[in-house]
């Protein structure tokens, strides 16, 4: 309940505020909050807030554009080109020898041959059949005792319909490129001239499943042991319910898993009871249970949220324009020490103001400023130490790229694995049953 001696809100003046009877100082301020938390819902874009870009409003303020380097577009000058070179003549397939029949000059006609003719080679795809193999089971009747005896099906021979290259196709259609079943029955008829239906390709996804879940564990262990990964988590639909797929991303493998909670449980069995390392995630509370200094948060979100205080006016709007101030010397030192001009060691050196000036700012804002952003910074602070970007050894930070998404966001955006080799690139099939 207000008090009379509480500062009236802006527009009103101390007299009309003393004047006012407290249940109505209430209701103003009950109101203003809720016209606050409004505008700022309405004022969301993906600039201040995870909203995607996608659903940036007409009105929405445009993008900052990207400083311009001065330099026109497409190769520069000292460019190496990329052209494609020839293949050797043992791995051409055709050759097709083009010889002029008479002198262009005179008519004569030419016999001989050119020793170095001039080379133009032509890459084409072949039609696609499909290899329809039938088995056939024969049954014998002995000579000697009248016993007949019928053949075994060879072990070889796939128990249904489909062999294990049509199955891989699929696999691959659908768990790596992405594509629906009924995509994946139209490449597979207009592409592959095979027929197969939508109901068998959901099948043969389960039997891949089935068939990568021993390359799954082992890129979940892989996953599990590395001293850095990403992580982030997103809803999901399996069977019309609502549940949740987990990303785990490192450099060469990624790991999805979809499950049942949001919760805290869930990133346990992604990242591991036993975690070590450090992670890179949001500010999520399912990872809360992650000590602080083995945690470092996405500084894409901090940056937004810093955006977003700095268009709250007053003490949030301070606030958030020093952060950003530091958020920029931040990437530029850590963009000096990817391109190799600044030693780790003194990156992290240069660091401790940059640490301790975010501090000071979040425990100014935790002690004055409005509600929300007072929230916030209270919040920040508990996961101070995470915030921090010097913790996890040279080379090894999570999420400073740049000031975008962490990697575990951005396979969660595509929910495509990065892994080894061809066969493994199916993995996230192995987990596509709700665990």
């Amino acid at each position: 309940m207000p008090s009379k001696e509480q500062r009236p809100p802006t527009g009103i003046t101390v007299e009309d505020w003393v004047a006012t009877p407290v249940a109505v100082q209430g209701l103003v301020l009950h109101l203003l909050e809720r016209v606050a938390r409004v505008e700022a819902r309405l004022n969301q874009t993906s600039r201040n807030s995870s909203t995607p870009p996608s659903a940036d409003p007409p009105n929405a303020p445009p993008r900052p554009a990207k400083e311009s380097s001065g330099r026109k577009p497409g190769g520069q000058p000292g460019h190496q080109g990329q052209g494609r070179v020839l293949k050797p003549v043992e791995d051409v397939d055709r050759v097709i020898e083009v010889r002029p029949e008479r002198c262009g000059q005179c008519g004569t006609l030419l016999l001989g041959e050119d020793p170095d003719p001039e080379r133009h080679q032509v890459i084409d795809l072949p039609r696609i059949e499909p290899l329809l193999t039938e088995y056939r089971r024969h049954t014998l009747g002995c000579l000697a005792c009248g016993a007949t005896t019928q053949a075994a099906w060879p072990a070889t021979m796939p128990s249904g319909s489909f062999g294990p290259g049509l199955q891989a196709t699929v696999g691959y259609l659908t768990g790596r490129i992405g594509a629906s079943q009924r995509e994946v029955h139209e490449v597979l008829a207009a592409v592959c001239h095979t027929e197969v239906s939508v109901g068998s390709i959901a099948a043969l996804e389960q039997a891949v499943s089935t068939a990568l879940a021993a390359p799954v564990t082992e890129a979940a262990s892989y996953v599990q042991r590395q001293p850095v990964r990403n992580a982030n988590e997103t809803g999901w639909q399996e069977k019309a319910k609502r549940v949740w797929l987990w990303i785990s991303t490192t450099p060469l493998v990624t790991v999805f898993r979809v499950l049942t909670t949001r919760g805290a449980a869930g990133a346990k069995a992604l990242l591991g009871e036993d975690f070590w390392g450090v992670v890179g995630t949001d500010r999520y509370g399912a990872y809360n249970w992650v000590d602080a200094w083995r945690r470092q948060l996405c500084w894409a979100h901090l940056k937004r949220e810093f955006i977003a205080w700095s268009e709250r006016g007053g003490e949030a709007a301070r606030l958030g324009q020093a952060l950003l101030a530091v958020e920029q010397q931040l990437f530029g030192l850590w963009y000096r020490v990817r391109d190799g001009t600044l030693p780790w060691a003194d990156f992290q050196v240069a660091m401790l103001p940059l640490r301790d000036r975010v501090g000071t700012l979040l425990r100014e804002g935790a002690a004055g400023a409005e509600a929300k952003t007072h929230r916030t910074c209270r919040n920040l602070v508990k996961l101070e130490a995470a915030e921090c970007v010097n913790k996890s050894g040279e080379g090894k930070t999570p999420a400073l790229e740049k000031p975008q998404h962490n990697r575990g966001q951005i396979a969660a955006k595509s929910a495509l694995p990065r892994v080894v080799d061809a066969l493994a690139r199916c993995l996230n099939y192995a987990q596509a049953s709700v665990t």
